[in-house]
């Protein structure tokens, strides 16, 4: 698997929301913002937030990759992703999301979601993984975060909780080389 020129961010969410829901179009302008900085936009590739980051990163002329499950009963990826990553169960697609990402956004979502952060988390956290920004979208995890932080404090600054699209770009910009 050749890596794409341009830094991948891997974003994470819920596959509910759909438009007019404000979690779509949050998650729609996200993908802009990310598409617009130059970055490479990775996710799970299918409705919900991941169609909206993916819509976003393609109206603002970024590629997309999704990173597929034939576990699932879905009929493919949704129509704004480049690059099909299929997988053949849930193990392999985490770890290729994790892989790829060179920094990794969470936006809100249920426990599949919730799997992907501990994941990610936990691997950065034991030294699994290299150090890579993990950025919260909004506020909706911060009772994750209280409850983690207070077994292990350590790893409490492994996150970083952004209000918005703009302050989520801006910590990734902080972290990664800037994009070509």
């Amino acid at each position: 698997m050749n890596p794409p020129e341009r830094p991948v961010v891997t974003t994470f969410g819920s596959s509910k929301p759909k438009p007019p829901d404000p979690r779509y179009s949050q998650a729609y302008e996200l993908g802009c913002a990310l598409g617009q900085a130059g970055y490479t936009l990775c996710n799970g590739g299918y409705g919900g937030t991941m169609e909206a980051t993916a819509k976003g990163a393609k109206d603002a002329g970024s590629s997309t990759i999704g990173v597929t499950c034939t576990c699932f009963s879905r009929s493919g990826p949704n129509p704004y992703i480049d690059r099909e990553i299929p997988t053949d169960d849930l193990m392999a697609r985490l770890k290729i999301l994790l892989d790829i990402g060179q920094a990794y956004v969470v936006l809100p979502g249920g426990s599949g979601t919730l799997v992907e952060l501990a994941l990610v988390w936990e691997l950065i956290a034991k030294r699994l993984a290299p150090v890579r920004p993990i950025i919260l979208y909004g506020h909706f995890w911060q009772p994750v975060i209280r409850i983690t932080a207070a077994e292990r404090p350590d790893t409490a600054n492994l996150v970083q909780t952004a209000a918005n699209h703009e302050e989520a770009v801006k910590l990734i910009a902080k972290a990664l080389p800037h994009p070509a």
